[in-house]
């Protein structure tokens, strides 16, 4: 199996970026931290149903690769949402929440929320954001566990399904012509005429202070993987995106870990590489077109500025690849014998992995050996049952072995 990833290394881009990389101190408490993931710790796991994902083992693909350690953090069973981004949207929202109600005199926290004890107050509120799908279906829920009201703009590319598993949670729907950061836009400037209170997963000028509560929630993802290791990873590969995920990763480590922070590598699609082009550039790069790609979820042209704050100098290699790829890997992990639902998001990281082994300059670049232990976070399952069935040939039900 794994030889078939050979023939996608000429569809692939390497940016070595080692000259400016510098493993100093942790200095972005302002934007994430340890005193902030123990407050985002405190409030999630008082909700119902909250429990640690679990972190797999991939001993025979590790043994195949020559390296000591692949470990996957499976995001499927992330509450009912099937995605690590139920941390952040609906954290931001309870956030949210509570601050308005502490501006009316109100000290509440997310148990009072959930009981609905401020139902009056919190049932005149709107939040609202534009997503992919997963940010989105984890604002609505929130909203709707927490007492608001939330409207959803979305892009010519999110799929009915998606658009389907988001309303089922209350939220008003809005489908915007263009593509992900058409809809950003979009929802902004609704928001400000309509006076809802956006909560966006990615942070631009003048609007960063919800991304750092989104940013924070995924921290408590961080925290389960790490306790559930053994021993500390070597290497981390991350998908990109905004960014927003990566930022939240790497920002925990690093203050964790110092200095000795794990080798980070990052993997974008061919059509949304922002953060490979930025790191080129030496800038925060747009990047324009459909940014069209199987991995919706990374379907970003335009990177967060909190997240790339604390990715440019921490990041040692960027890479982008080809789609083809995915629906091999989300094969693979539905064939093992203890099988793993992985969307199509969720393997970038693993895929772009399998590809830059058949290179011995990427491994040499990155410090690839047979001592490393590589940590992948698999961040959803079949979000888009639909899509999951078409590209696995089976449905999770069936790879679970469930019916």
């Amino acid at each position: 199996m794994l030889n078939n990833f050979k023939k996608y290394l000429d569809q692939t881009e390497f940016f070595d970026n080692s000259s400016n990389t510098e493993i100093n101190e942790y200095k972005h408490q302002e934007i994430l931290s340890l005193e902030g993931f123990r407050r985002a710790s405190k409030e999630i796991t008082s909700w119902n149903e909250y429990k640690e994902t679990p972190l797999v083992s991939l001993a025979e693909l590790a043994q195949q690769t020559g390296v000591a350690k692949l470990l996957y953090k499976n995001e499927h069973f992330r509450f009912s949402l099937k995605s690590f981004k139920a941390l952040g949207g609906a954290y931001a929202v309870a956030n949210l929440l509570i601050g308005q109600l502490k501006e009316r005199g109100i000290e509440a926290n997310s148990e009072d929320l959930l009981s609905g004890k401020y139902k009056e107050i919190t049932s005149k509120i709107t939040v609202s954001c534009a997503t992919d799908g997963n940010h989105g279906k984890s604002v609505a829920w929130g909203a709707s566990i927490f007492g608001c009201n939330c409207e959803i703009f979305i892009h010519d590319h999110v799929s009915v399904k998606r658009e389907e598993e988001i309303g089922k949670y209350g939220a008003i729907m809005h489908r915007v012509q263009g593509n992900y950061d058409d809809s950003v836009h979009e929802a902004a400037n609704v928001a400000s005429q309509k006076g809802f209170f956006t909560v966006s997963d990615t942070s631009y000028e003048g609007y960063t202070d919800v991304p750092k509560d989104v940013m924070q929630g995924y921290t408590v993802m961080v925290d389960e993987t790490l306790r559930q290791m053994d021993e500390k990873p070597t290497h981390v590969f991350l998908q990109g995106g905004v960014g927003g995920m990566a930022a939240a990763v790497v920002s925990f480590m690093h203050e964790t870990y110092g200095e000795e922070l794990p080798i980070i590598v990052m993997i974008e699609p061919i059509n949304a590489d922002c953060l490979l082009q930025s790191a080129k550039n030496g800038k925060p790069t747009v990047v324009h077109g459909s940014l069209d790609t199987v991995m919706a979820g990374l379907s970003c042209g335009e990177i967060s500025i909190l997240a790339w704050q604390i990715l440019e100098h921490t990041t040692k290699g960027f890479f982008s690849i080809p789609d083809e790829p995915i629906a091999e890997v989300m094969r693979y992990l539905a064939s093992l014998e203890e099988p793993v639902v992985a969307g199509e998001s969720a393997v970038a990281g693993l895929a772009g992995f399998m590809i830059t082994q058949f290179d011995e300059n990427y491994k040499k670049a990155l410090d690839i050996d047979e001592n490393s232990r590589i940590l992948f976070f698999g961040t959803e399952g079949d979000t888009d049952a639909d899509i999951y069935k078409k590209m696995v040939g089976k449905s999770s039900d069936e790879v679970l072995k469930k019916i």
